[in-house]
C-alpha cells in the first residue's frame, strides 16, 4: 500500500466527491439518501450489537457494493459512520482487505474518518456559516452540531482546524454531548426526532423499488416486501394500495378443444380384466412356475 497520509488525502477527496456530486459548501441532508442517488450504492439501517456500527462489502463477480449501519439512537454517529464507509468505498479499500484488521487503527482507517469529516462540515461551509469576527462559544458550536448535524467532536475538530478555536478551547468542549447541546440551547425536539429516524429500520431504496416493481409484475407477494421493510403483509399491502400500486391480473389462457391433439386409448387389456359383459371380474392366471 502507498503512503497515505491521512488528513490531507481525506480532505481532498471529499471535496472532490462535493464537487463531482455538484453538492456545494452547504450542509448534507439525508445520507443515505444522498449515498444511493450519488454513488449508486444500496444502502441499508439494520439491527446490529451495540459495538457495531457499519460496514461495507462488495461483490467482486458483479461489482456491486453494499453498505450496512446499525440503527442507533446516536443518530450523529450514524451519520458519520455512513460517510466513513462511504470512503471506503471512494478509496476503494477492500483492495487489501485480506491482510488489513479494519478495527484496528490503521492510515486507512484515519484517511476514512478525515475524509468523514471533511464531507460533513467543509470548510468553506463552517466560515461562511460563521459570522466574520464573531466570538466562537458554546451557542456557536451548539448552531454549528445543530447545522451540519455532527457530534460536537466532529464541530469541535473542524472549527479549531479552521482557526476559529485553540487547542485549550477543544480540550474544555471535548466531553460535550449532542443531546447536552440541543436540550440547553433549544433544539431538544428536533434531536429526538432525528433519534426516531435514525433508529428505525431501513431497506435499501433499489432494492426495495425492484421487488416493488416485481410486486407490480405479480413475481413477489406483500410478504417479501412486508420482510425488506420490516413490518407487517398487511400494513404493506395497505401502503402499496393506498400508493396506488396493485399486482398484475394475468388473465387464464384456456386452450380451445380443437386444438387439443388426438389421444388413442387402448381398452382390449381392460376387457380381458373386466371379463365378459355380465359384470363378473375375471381374475388373470398367475404366471406357470
Amino acid at each position: 500500500m502507498t503512503t497515505v497520509d491521512a488528513e490531507v488525502d481525506g480532505r481532498a477527496a471529499a471535496e472532490r466527491f462535493r464537487v463531482e456530486h455538484r453538492l456545494g459548501w452547504q450542509p448534507l441532508g439525508d445520507l443515505v439518501a444522498l449515498i444511493e442517488q450519488s454513488a449508486g450504492i444500496d444502502v441499508a439501517v439494520l439491527d446490529a450489537g451495540p459495538d457495531e456500527h457499519g460496514l461495507t462489502m462488495r461483490d467482486p463477480r458483479r461489482d456491486t457494493v453494499f453498505i450496512g449501519v446499525a440503527r442507533t439512537r446516536h443518530p450523529m454517529r450514524q451519520r458519520s459512520t455512513l460517510a466513513h464507509e462511504l470512503a471506503h468505498v471512494v478509496f476503494g479499500d477492500w483492495a487489501d482487505n485480506t491482510t488489513c484488521d479494519w478495527s484496528a487503527p490503521s492510515p486507512t482507517e484515519s484517511r476514512a474518518t478525515a475524509f468523514a469529516r471533511h464531507l460533513l462540515v467543509p470548510g468553506e461551509g463552517l466560515t461562511a456559516f460563521l459570522d466574520e469576527g464573531h466570538e466562537v462559544d458554546l451557542p456557536t458550536l451548539s448552531a454549528v452540531v445543530q447545522r451540519f448535524l455532527v457530534s460536537p467532536k466532529i464541530a469541535t475538530i473542524a472549527l479549531e482546524q479552521a482557526g476559529h478555536i485553540d487547542a485549550d478551547t477543544r480540550s474544555a468542549w471535548w466531553a460535550v454531548t449532542a443531546p447536552q447541546l440541543a436540550v440547553r440551547f433549544g433544539w431538544g425536539d428536533q434531536y429526538r426526532a432525528l433519534q426516531a429516524d435514525s433508529n428505525r429500520r431501513r431497506a435499501p431504496q433499489q432494492l426495495l423499488a425492484r421487488a416493488v416493481r416485481g410486486y407490480t409484475e405479480g413475481v413477489v407477494s406483500a410478504q417479501t416486501i412486508a420482510t425488506l421493510r420490516g413490518i407487517t403483509a398487511d400494513e404493506a399491502a395497505t401502503e402499496l394500495r393506498e400508493a396506488g400500486v396493485f399486482p398484475a391480473q394475468r388473465p387464464v389462457t384456456w386452450t380451445d378443444p380443437a386444438e387439443l391433439p388426438d389421444v388413442v386409448v387402448d381398452l382390449d387389456d381392460l376387457d380381458d380384466i373386466l371379463g365378459p359383459p355380465d359384470g363378473t371380474l375375471t381374475t388373470p392366471a398367475p404366471d406357470a412356475v
